[in-house]
């Protein structure tokens, strides 16, 4: 990959666009084609992805449109073409689907032709070199051992199967630009042209003081190597690639319609807002929609990783591409096309693998002035070997220096991580918009989570029921929740589903009155009763004398209680709620286990979110904040040094979720807050912050691990092929080995990339 390259954004707000670029080599060759769109007229910024050759673009509409930059990468050399987010359901996804699934066949199999004649062409020149210094030269053909021979398979060779080498090539030089291929056509062109000399012409070497040796096998080698390496990354790099298509893959292609006709079986992309489809246990879902009819468990696994199936229940969301495991459903359509949850999880998912991490930034700056380099580097080796030992030698050095240092190896380093990363976070429900916040999650310091609905159930629940004597709790709880029916307060309305949830009949209320900021009354069997908080019962003269110690007790742990009075004496208290989540606080350990500081954010009363915070192990809270005041608490954080994730769900978390260095969302929550934030939890999970957070130091740890070895790996070639072990060997590294090397670095930065699918 190579350096984003950047301009004053144009007046108007710039369109995004991404194109499919085919025919990038190396890093060299994506600095290329970002020049050439950066360059372009209309364009702010553009950034070019070389492991899923995806080419990003933001472009002002008044000054280019997308045909035109596609025909400028195209004029570059690079076929290219709009890539639109794949809609798992449409036609033209499908259409598309089938006609790149019948290119990469029809491309495989052109390689495999490629690859094969390579060998076949490579293997007897090699052989014949080989044996005229080994053991076993008098069991070869003597034509083996001709140069004649060598030439007439090395020939079509280089020039045929090796034809794109030079093509590309030539378009980079005509461009001005340098790249692998660059390299490895100078290296077989050198040594095929020296050969060829010697072949054809060896007197008129050797009078001039040149040795007339051949080096056939080296060109050939070389040829047959690079083309072997370029097809093992190819194949390991569609592996890293493979989490798109399984995402795709979960879209079922047909869905089941209910009509007054009764039941027809339709394309899925036919399905419409309104629609109602039934789903049999086995069936995927087919879109997005409300549950009208049954009872099922639903696994959601490729949602949010948990193996464990979900009951669904009458009214309950169902999400496209799920698994109904039992049950008969009938169901609602909501959501079809790009708008359903799949379509933007893969929406997501592609917008991580192609952007770029920020420490990708000094392998762009290397790269940017690599190729140029090597190639000084390496015609200063051929001149200094000229000197000391002969042309023999500084052929042989001058080509292993060009064919060793390919800057496939670095370029791949980052994208190819992150693109396995990003797609085993989404089997695992966590959704990266960036490669810069898998980064920026990796260097967390402090993880700030707001507390209703992230770290609680955002809901109150009914903790406590405490009758006075002569009360039984089942009867305090029927004849408090049948005054609540009537309220519309989150704590009446808990309170009522809960006695429902137990089965309870609750009789009918008349004279019901609710008091704002009181509670509620009414009469149930012919008594008055008062349902609401303490100050609301001493204003009604009921006494409370005693009751000091359990309210006290009760708002220490966060509990909010609601008295009963009936006909006029106390007849009890229940105690509500807002319960952490399960796993919250083993959520909240983990994090601290691993050295970072967790702290609460709440516009709670402090002393109900102390008690939250007691339960959750958490130490620092900061309550009774605003919502408008969330994100200054966020910056008045980073100011002191820390670097800041903060954790929410609410549409007043929005602005906090932004202002962090990174904001991660459940997606159980808003839309606003989950468009804010760079990392989104598919469930309510709190537990997947720990897996996102670990994940992102798997990538992170993947990316230095390549980008060591990448650079490594250069630092030492190049001496070694420039000739640096020769004073102690006698010998120089063969430019065929040369060439097998450069193609196995590119190969292990990959298959080390993959070993992040192992991630759990």
């Amino acid at each position: 990959m190579a350096t984003t390259m950047t301009k004053p954004e144009p007046a108007a707000a710039p369109h995004e666009l991404t194109l499919s670029v085919r025919g990038m080599t190396c890093a060299a060759c994506a600095n290329r084609v970002e020049r050439v769109l950066s360059r372009a007229p209309g364009v702010a910024q553009a950034h070019v992805n070389l492991a899923t050759e995806r080419a990003t673009v933001h472009y002002d509409p008044a000054g280019t449109d997308p045909g035109q930059l596609a025909a400028a990468v195209a004029a570059a050399g690079y076929p290219a073409e709009p890539w639109e987010v794949a809609d798992p359901w449409s036609a033209a996804t499908a259409a598309r689907d089938a006609e790149a699934a019948a290119h990469a066949v029809s491309e495989r199999q052109r390689e495999r032709r490629r690859l094969w004649w390579a060998w076949a062409l490579a293997t007897p020149v090699v052989l014949g070199a080989m044996g005229l210094h080994g053991p076993w030269g008098h069991l070869l053909p003597s034509a083996f051992h001709s140069p004649l021979w060598q030439l007439a398979l090395t020939a079509p060779l280089v020039f045929g199967v090796g034809a794109p080498f030079f093509q590309q090539a030539w378009k980079g030089l005509r461009h001005g630009s340098w790249s692998m291929d660059t390299l490895v056509a100078l290296g077989t062109g050198v040594a095929f042209a020296y050969s060829l000399m010697a072949t054809l012409w060896p007197s008129w070497l050797t009078s001039r003081g040149f040795a007339a040796d051949v080096y056939y096998e080296s060109a050939a080698a070389i040829v047959a190597f690079i083309l072997t390496g370029r097809h093992a990354e190819s194949r390991a790099r569609q592996q890293a690639s493979g989490a798109i298509q399984g995402l795709l893959a979960l879209a079922p292609q047909q869905a089941c319609r209910l009509g007054p006709a009764g039941e027809v079986a339709l394309p899925v992309h036919e399905v419409r807002v309104g629609d109602r489809l039934r789903v049999r246990p086995g069936e995927r879902i087919p879109v997005d929609g409300l549950l009208l009819e049954g009872d099922a468990h639903v696994d959601q696994a490729m949602l949010t990783g948990e193996s464990e199936p979900v009951h669904k229940r009458v009214g309950d969301e169902l999400v496209g591409g799920t698994l109904n495991q039992r049950g008969t459903l009938v169901m609602e359509v909501r959501r079809v096309g790009g708008d359903t949850a799949l379509a933007q999880i893969v929406r997501l998912v592609e917008q991580a693998q192609g952007s770029k991490a920020p420490i990708q930034r000094l392998a762009d700056r290397v790269v940017a002035v690599f190729v140029p380099a090597v190639v000084a580097i390496a015609g200063v080796t051929a001149l200094a070997w000229l000197v000391l030992a002969g042309p023999a030698q500084a052929v042989l050095a001058a080509v292993s220096v060009l064919i060793i240092a390919c800057p496939c190896a670095m370029g791949l380093a980052t994208p190819t991580s992150v693109m396995v990363g990003a797609g085993k976070g989404a089997e695992l429900g966590v959704l990266f918009k960036t490669a810069g916040a898998l980064e920026a999650l990796s260097q967390a310091q402090v993880v700030l989570f707001d507390k209703t609905g992230t770290l609680t159930l955002g809901r109150p629940v009914v903790t406590d029921v405490l009758p006075e004597p002569g009360w039984q709790a089942e009867e305090l709880l029927r004849v408090v929740a049948a005054v609540e029916v009537g309220s519309e307060h989150p704590l009446g309305q808990a309170l009522v589903a809960h006695a429902r949830a137990l089965g309870l009949a609750l009789p009918e209320v008349q004279a019901f009155d609710n008091r704002t900021g009181r509670g509620v009354s009414g009469v149930v069997d012919g008594r008055p009763v008062l349902v609401g908080n303490a100050a609301w019962m001493q204003e009604a003269g009921v006494e409370l004398t005693g009751l000091e110690v359990t309210l006290a007790a009760l708002a220490d742990t966060g509990k909010t209680p609601l008295l009963a009075a009936v006909a006029g004496r106390l007849a009890g208290l229940v105690a509500l709620a807002d319960a952490p989540k399960p796993g919250a606080a083993e959520a909240v350990a983990a994090l601290q286990a691993a050295g970072l500081e967790v702290a609460m954010l709440t516009g709670d009363h402090a002393r109900t979110a102390a008690a939250v915070a007691r339960t959750l192990g958490i130490a620092r809270v900061v309550a009774e904040v605003r919502p408008g005041d969330k994100a200054a608490e966020v910056q008045r954080l980073q100011a002191e040094g820390h670097r800041v994730v903060m954790v929410g769900d609410g549409l007043n978390d929005a602005p906090a979720l932004a202002a962090a260095h990174v904001g991660v969302a459940l997606g159980s929550g808003t839309e606003v807050a989950i468009e804010a934030a760079d990392v989104t939890l598919v469930g309510a999970d709190v537990g997947a912050v720990v897996t996102a957070w670990r994940l992102a130091r798997a990538v992170m740890a993947n990316i230095r691990q390549n980008l060591f070895w990448a650079f490594a790996y250069n630092v030492a070639g190049i001496p070694l092929a420039a000739g640096l072990l020769y004073p102690w060997t006698g010998q120089l590294l063969s430019p065929a080995i040369a060439g097998g090397a450069m193609a196995a670095s590119s190969v292990c930065v990959v298959l080390n990339a993959l070993r992040l699918r192992r991630f759990r």
